[in-house]
């Protein structure tokens, strides 16, 4: 059994991206890791190479700055990504997100189990998704809670919508097991400059000029929203977060008295901790016991 890591990324370092820690979260338990890299304007190509893992397989790409609906250009990259692994499965992780690694054997396990049934045609991970700082988690259906990162290596599967998930090309979503591992997503945790400057260069590939003009303003730093339902973070991270984390420089104050919660979230949260079902909740795959 093979297994292909897969990501891409442009300007991660400018954009605060922990995309070299992403990258080795999941290295181990990967034979090869393929890394589309966009045509970037800082030093990221190399801080990659420097990770000196002959694993890693960098595929030098350049972005469509005129494809600005929907985040289409990120799943077209993934595409590319994936179109150079050689595994029986393709682990799939975005530049913002780490895989734990008390997870990896979780992961490598479910692999080999479902090697020889082509009926489990992915695995899906439960999801935190980090807000503000390193210390809250997002406990709203505002997040999704689950998606599929490893997939059977086929060409009918694909990337999807922006990157989010994959499905196949007949547009028919994944047949998949949820696995009891979970990735953390710091895409809302960088310096607020960071935040403010990935929202300039990276709202344009799902909006026109317009919708920039009106939602994106030209401030010098993101400003987090502390009223949203978030949730203390008690546990560890990943390992190769930590010198990320000690050199985290600013101050998020959440004010959790200010947080309003609507009839359909409450009912929502009701239903999800008693009965563990989300209503409504978007499914980019179907799970399969």
């Amino acid at each position: 059994m093979k297994i292909s890591g897969f990501t891409i990324i442009k300007n991660g370092i400018t954009l605060d991206y922990p995309f070299l820690e992403s990258i080795q979260s999941i290295l181990p338990i990967c034979d090869e890791l393929v890394v589309a890299v966009g045509d970037c304007a800082d030093d990221t190509r190399n801080a990659i190479l420097n990770l000196n893992s002959s694993k890693i397989k960098i595929i030098d790409t350049v972005w469509d700055k005129t494809i600005r609906t929907g985040g289409q250009i990120l799943a077209i990259q993934t595409d590319i990504a994936k179109s150079h692994i050689t595994g029986d499965w393709g682990f799939y992780i975005q530049a913002d997100e780490v895989m734990h690694e008390k997870y990896l054997d979780v992961v490598l396990n479910a692999c080999k189990q479902h090697l020889d049934n082509p009926k489990v045609e992915g695995l899906a991970f439960s999801y935190k998704h980090f807000y503000g700082s390193y210390d809250y988690i997002g406990n709203s259906r505002e997040w999704y809670r689950r998606e599929v990162r490893v997939i059977r290596n086929w060409p009918e599967i694909s990337s999807f919508g922006d990157a989010q998930g994959f499905r196949k090309q007949n547009g028919k979503k994944l047949r998949v097991k949820l696995i009891d591992a979970q990735i953390y997503h710091y895409g809302y945790v960088r310096t607020p400059s960071a935040q403010q400057m990935k929202a300039k260069l990276m709202n344009p590939f799902w909006h026109d000029d317009d919708w920039m003009k009106e939602n994106v303003k030209d401030d010098e730093v993101y400003l987090y929203q502390e009223n949203l339902p978030l949730k203390k973070f008690e546990e560890s991270h990943p390992i190769y977060l930590k010198n990320w984390i000690n050199r985290a420089s600013w101050n998020f104050q959440y004010r959790p008295t200010e947080v309003k919660i609507n009839f359909k979230e409450r009912f929502s949260n009701f239903m999800e901790h008693n009965f563990g079902i989300r209503p409504w909740e978007y499914k980019n795959y179907k799970i399969i016991d």
